[in-house]
């Protein structure tokens, strides 16, 4: 059963409640976060807040889609092996298929590499599919499921990539699980119930969140050079920790890394990045250049 989230609870005089941990991060020349729900400044006096805090690392995740030769990934990848890349931001670049071995063997060990999709089965007649068997294989450990461009231009249905997400976690992979809304729904005010049905359908499907990265997308500002504004990626972050914190549980809502997915560039990310629900990014067009490295570093 869906239970939507209701407005945080205001402060009143009174015992100290649990914090709620809305704000959970701080980045230089910000604010130290504060706990919504106690009469408390700083994570110094928060022992549940500073705990989360650490819980929750940045994370960039680059989508390189159906891009890409061996000659310009090896220069993208000398370029990400040599650059001073945040320490406390991780990073995973999700290669196509083909290159996922090439990705991994090149890449700095330190950077992650992500499939960008796999089969709700380990093998099989299937032609085409790769299972997370086989990017295990590869010396992967990273998966994206559910992307919109699987979902609107080759029809993956909800409990398709359920399915997906149960294996992949079962396999050992680690999930990028990514949500979101089209235009007309944003426009015809259904976003959050868009979102929310989707993520239900994943949360039916995962056992241990410490492996799961929840992507919002909104499909209208993928690859349109249109972004959410850090207010509107702010509000739906804020609403889907919300929902997570209703529907599974306080720990996974403080834990479960949130990330923003959309025309991401070395522009707009220190703005997004400082918003306190926003966990990181992932990067399509963007991570095929050099202010990826911007982008990653968005926090430093």
């Amino acid at each position: 059963m869906l239970i939507f989230p209701t407005a945080p609870e205001a402060h009143t005089a009174g015992p100290v409640l649990p914090c709620s941990t809305r704000t959970l991060r701080t980045s230089t020349g910000s604010s130290p976060p504060t706990c919504p729900r106690q009469r408390l400044s700083s994570p110094a006096t928060c022992p549940h807040l500073s705990a989360v805090m650490a819980l929750r690392r940045f994370f960039v995740g680059g989508n390189w889609k159906m891009n890409g030769t061996k000659e310009s990934l090896e220069e993208l990848i000398r370029t990400l092996n040599t650059a001073s890349l945040h320490d406390q931001t991780e990073v995973v670049c999700g290669a196509p298929s083909i290159y996922l071995d090439f990705a991994r063997s090149s890449l700095d060990p330190k950077i992650g590499v992500a499939a960008q999709n796999c089969y709700k089965v380990a093998k099989g007649a299937f032609t085409g599919e790769i299972s997370p068997a086989m990017i295990k294989d590869c010396g992967v450990d990273w998966v994206i499921l559910g992307h919109s461009e699987r979902r609107h231009v080759f029809g993956e249905s909800d409990e398709l990539i359920g399915q997906k997400v149960a294996h992949a976690l079962e396999s050992d992979l680690g999930v990028i699980a990514c949500i979101g809304e089209k235009l007309e729904e944003r426009e015809g005010g259904t976003t959050e119930e868009v979102v929310y049905a989707q993520t239900q359908v994943i949360a039916d499907n995962v056992k241990d969140w410490g492996k799961v990265v929840l992507a919002y997308e909104p499909v209208w500002a993928i690859g349109t050079g249109k972004t959410a504004s850090p207010e509107q990626a702010q509000e739906v972050h804020e609403k889907l920790r919300a929902w997570i914190r209703a529907n599974v549980s306080d720990d996974v809502a403080d834990s479960l890394r949130i990330i923003y997915g959309g025309s991401v560039t070395g522009a707009n990310c220190r703005e997004l990045a400082s918003q306190d629900d926003v966990d990181g990014f992932l990067v399509g067009g963007a991570s095929l250049k050099p202010e990826f490295i911007d982008i990653i570093n968005a926090q430093a």
